[in-house]
């Protein structure tokens, strides 16, 4: 990953309200830089002092917008050992609006689909599912953060959710032929990640 070097963000003047005494930094229309500026804040924090299983930075210094994330495959699962490179794209709009995550290492996952877009609840675009399936509060919430998604994904890799695949072929293997070609497919993904995770 490139070095990290927080970019400069331009705010606008400070404005005072009458029932407000300090400044309140007013951002322009579709400008949510400052929270996603925080939250880098908090990627680099975690990068620190890390949370197992994950680190994250920015792709280019000069976009906040798109970061880059490794994920260590979950101890005591097929993924374990498994160096997954993984892109988030922030929408504008940001945090009123979920990330876009995309894995760029190949994996086999039943919540993955074949280009490597992750499907899973939490990043799924805020209010009422229109087929039922999922509950608003199980879907993005703008409180969610870099690290509960990260969270959310490790633990969809320890435990596929197949019955709503977004890549319906390793989820019918899963269901029925975990052990067998599903494995099998894993371990390759898993070899392949611990050979390029650092290119």
């Amino acid at each position: 990953m490139p070095p990290h070097v927080l970019p400069d963000l331009k705010r606008n003047e400070p404005a005072v309200t009458p029932d407000v005494q300090r400044p309140v930094y007013v951002l322009s229309s579709g400008e949510f830089s400052l929270l996603l500026y925080s939250q880098y804040s908090l990627a680099l924090e975690l990068n620190k002092n890390p949370v197992e299983g994950f680190s994250a930075g920015l792709i280019d210094d000069n976009d906040l917008y798109r970061w880059e994330v490794l994920i260590i495959g979950p101890p005591d699962t097929l993924y374990e050992g498994g160096v997954f490179k993984a892109h988030l794209t922030f929408p504008k709009d940001y945090p009123l609006r979920p990330p876009k995550m995309k894995f760029i290492t190949e994996i086999w996952h039943p919540n993955v689909d074949k280009n490597g877009d992750v499907c899973i609840s939490i990043l799924h675009e805020p209010g009422e599912d229109k087929y039922g399936y999922e509950k608003p509060e199980e879907r993005w919430l703008p409180i969610h953060t870099v690290e509960t998604i990260m969270i959310s994904v490790i633990s969809m890799l320890a435990d596929p959710n197949g019955d709503s695949p977004a890549n319906v072929d390793a989820a019918k293997e899963w269901r029925e032929d975990r052990n067998g070609e599903f494995k099998r497919k894993v371990a390759r993904c898993v070899r392949k990640s611990q050979e390029t995770a650092f290119e």
